[in-house]
């Protein structure tokens, strides 16, 4: 599903990090069709006065200069797929953001944070 972040405020809370694929051996997960690594990145997605913690998942290229912690961003492209899988005998399901990029951005007019 295709989010619409056009009214929400984002502000970065962790900066980005490579996604690890394998926790154990520290292999970095990359697109299944490009193959470019891929970063995970922390945001508080505000939107008509209601906040939630994220994680977004951008590919390496899509990692502008210009992020810094608490500071508004925008997200290009962004969309949330429910996932669900079996681990150690345990059902486990959610939501995956993911976005083509991730930039600098600006607070919303009107927008209380």
């Amino acid at each position: 599903m295709r989010i619409d972040a056009s009214a929400a405020t984002i502000l970065m809370t962790e900066a980005p990090a490579p996604k690890l694929r394998d926790r154990q051996t520290g292999e970095i997960a990359k697109d299944a069709v490009t193959g470019e690594a891929l970063m995970t990145i922390g945001v508080v997605y505000i939107d008509q006065g209601e906040s939630s913690l994220i994680a977004v998942t951008v590919p390496q290229s899509g990692v502008t200069d210009g992020l810094a912690v608490g500071a508004p961003v925008s997200l290009p492209g962004l969309v949330a797929r429910p996932w669900e899988s079996v681990f150690n005998g345990q059902a486990r399901h959610g939501i995956a953001f993911r976005a083509a990029a991730i930039a600098p951005g600006a607070f919303q007019a009107g927008q209380e944070v």
